[in-house]
């Protein structure tokens, strides 16, 4: 996880500029992270006593780090009073939505468009505020009304996914909010309502990481938080659901749900242990740490399994086919040989590749959920070049956390992975606080 450095805020909010992208991703990431407290207190120090006769500049910026703590009161009074940075108006209706003043929400997106925000994308937004008030069909003839400029927009595609959610077509609303977030892999709106569906569907794990990814930036809904939480509980990953009902709790101390919720993680901690399920697991983890020198292989597959730092059983349950094959010098016969060994003890390749990419994308209990999130970014998101980014695919990487987990010395074993590739990588990640294991 990238860390956000040392950073007097309350200097911050009172430098002069007004809003910006950078300083917006400046809060974000403290918020996000354990800075949180010293933009709580830079927000309460600088905005004491400022009233309507502070300049715009200023406004905007304590309106903003209220916005991002979700203190949604203290955004609209600071930013109701923006007349001409269209960016901060808009977040000034972002903040009335969330306290469901629709109307008021409505004609601040308007306002944003004619002060230099996009006007398309106010648009979108307006319709979003049309449609909360249960004015459906008027919602989506304003998105028709730009749909020859917004069709390739992600919020184009979220607010027609709403609409149809709305009139009970969950298919057709999943495949739109799908659409968005194929746009955008962090719209956390549209990753939300996915998320919600296939919770409702039963499919906890893609749930729990849809929940993770809308949580990658500030402000957090609280439904979110919630349901994660829960299914965290559910699979009894008792920590990281307690830090959930926390994180609620830091934003609204007085979140009722949140403090039971915190209380009831401590009395299931002390929920009987199945004995007959925890010794099959003895046993099966006994099979899955055997060495895989323990048994009778080509020396041509012994080499390149030991080229790919793969040492056991267990190794080979938590990998796919198609990355064996990307080892230098593993070919099919190599490949039918691992596979007639792992049959012969009722395993698979492959079987466990679920485990791997759960450690893989940082879903453990030592991580926030925000962590995690960064950590299920797709890799796409370190714009590397054409011969890396076939590497990647070749490899079956797809997020920061599964490139995390490799070694460089895994990664050089790999068929046409060279060092130029690998110290791209390096220097991308290191762009982002991140490096490679044993880097």
């Amino acid at each position: 996880m990238s860390v956000v450095n040392s950073i007097n805020f309350a200097e911050l909010l009172k430098s002069s500029g007004g809003l910006s992208p950078e300083l917006i991703d400046q809060l974000q990431c403290a918020v996000a992270g354990p800075q949180i407290a010293d933009v709580r207190q830079a927000l309460t120090e600088v905005g004491r006593g400022v009233d309507d006769s502070a300049s715009e500049d200023l406004l905007a910026r304590l309106g903003i780090a209220a916005y991002v703590l979700a203190r949604h009161e203290e955004a609209d009074r600071f930013l109701s009073g923006i007349k001409n940075d269209g960016l901060a108006i808009c977040y000034h209706a972002h903040s009335l939505f969330s306290m469901e003043r629709y109307s008021e929400a409505f004609q601040r997106y308007e306002d944003a468009g004619k002060s230099g925000y996009d006007s398309v994308d106010a648009t979108l937004l307006q319709a979003g505020c049309l449609r909360s008030q249960r004015q459906i069909d008027a919602a989506e003839q304003m998105l028709r009304s730009v749909a020859s400029s917004a069709a390739s927009r992600a919020e184009y595609s979220f607010q027609m996914g709403c609409i149809w959610a709305d009139r009970g077509d969950a298919l057709t609303a999943v495949e739109y909010f799908e659409r968005a977030v194929d746009m955008d892999g962090h719209h956390a709106r549209a990753l939300f309502w996915l998320a919600a569906e296939n919770s409702l569907r039963g499919n906890d794990e893609e749930s729990i990481k849809l929940y993770e990814r809308s949580l990658s930036k500030p402000p957090y809904f609280v439904g979110a938080l919630l349901n994660l939480g829960l299914l965290y509980e559910d699979h009894e990953r008792y920590q990281t659901a307690a830090f959930c009902f926390q994180r609620i709790i830091d934003f609204d101390p007085n979140n009722e749900r949140a403090l039971l919720y915190l209380k009831d993680i401590e009395a299931t901690h002390n929920m009987h242990v199945n004995e007959e399920q925890a010794r099959q697991e003895a046993r099966m983890k006994q099979l899955l740490g055997r060495p895989v020198t323990d048994f009778e292989l080509s020396v041509r597959s012994r080499n390149c399994l030991a080229a790919m730092d793969i040492n056991s059983l267990g190794d080979l349950t938590e990998i796919s086919e198609q990355e064996l094959l990307a080892g230098k010098n593993f070919g099919e016969t190599s490949l039918t040989e691992i596979r007639e060994l792992l049959s012969a003890h009722s395993l698979h390749i492959g079987q466990h590749l679920h485990k791997v990419h759960s450690r893989e994308s940082f879903t453990d209990q030592n991580l926030s959920p925000e962590e995690q999130a960064t950590m299920n970014r797709p890799i796409s998101d370190l714009n590397l070049s054409v011969r890396s980014r076939k590497c990647m695919t070749r490899l079956a990487i797809q997020t920061f956390g599964q490139i995390l987990q490799r070694t460089p010395d895994e990664l050089l074993a790999s068929r046409n992975f060279g060092v130029t590739s690998l110290n791209e990588i390096r220097a991308k990640l290191g762009e982002m606080g991140l490096k490679l294991r044993n880097d």
